[in-house]
């Protein structure tokens, strides 16, 4: 935004906060004002909605198999989860197409707690400590159990977890998380099998999710898939 402008405009505000232009102080105001201004949240859903229009007509491009591995090398040094800053870069344009899936979010009462042990975890974690969710995938029954330690939407907001397999050219969302803090996600044997060495990723979206089959919020938590 230019000087002449005037930045205390709420929507040109709102039109920053979803671009991500705004320091870290100016955010942090921002989302206090959300919290209790309901005005402020559907502005801000429009300027999403607004955005991801303009990703349709972006034909897909495939980076080379070797990018990912030097990104992942570069981010995650010491195997730690750590905020991604490569997630904007992989979806507004070198891969604007999303993957459907057939993963079903369940209440955790609708799958019996069988005692089986899990085959891989991931700590899906901001770099603040403000989101932290746990997850254990139990291979015998394709399930992937939830539990989140800390944080919550923000108003007007959900949560969205995403699959990015190991090689794989687009992220792949595993759904919207409940507001209850556990559940379990039944995965089709297609993603089932791409649990190893993925990462998983959470990212903030409008309500109902992404309306464009990849991540269009900010993404809060990552955290690698590893052997239990």
């Amino acid at each position: 935004m230019s000087p002449e402008e005037d930045h205390s405009d709420d929507t040109a505000l709102a039109g920053e906060y979803v671009l991500h232009l705004l320091d870290d102080a100016e955010r942090a105001a921002f989302e206090q004002r959300m919290a209790v201004e309901p005005a402020l949240r559907d502005l801000v859903r429009d300027w999403d909605e607004q955005f991801s229009l303009m990703t349709h007509d972006i034909a897909p491009v495939t980076p080379p198999a070797a990018v990912k591995a030097r990104l992942h090398s570069s981010l995650f040094p010491d195997n730690t989860a750590r905020r991604s800053p490569w997630w904007g870069w992989l979806v507004g344009g070198v891969v604007a197409a999303g993957i459907g899936i057939g993963a079903i979010l369940l209440a955790p009462n609708l799958i019996p707690d069988i005692g089986l042990d899990p085959t891989y975890t991931a700590s899906i974690a901001a770099e603040d400590g403000s989101l932290i969710v746990t997850a254990h995938f139990i291979a015998e029954t394709n399930t992937l159990q939830i539990s989140r330690q800390t944080g919550n939407a923000l108003p007007g907001r959900v949560l969205e977890l995403w699959l990015i397999a190991d090689g794989a050219d687009a992220p792949v969302s595993l759904g919207v998380l409940p507001e209850d803090p556990e559940a379990r996600i039944e995965l089709p044997s297609t993603l089932a099998t791409q649990m190893a060495k993925a990462v998983l990723a959470i990212s903030d979206e409008p309500a109902g999710g992404s309306p464009t089959g990849a991540p269009t919020g900010a993404v809060l938590a990552v955290g690698p898939v590893a052997d239990a």
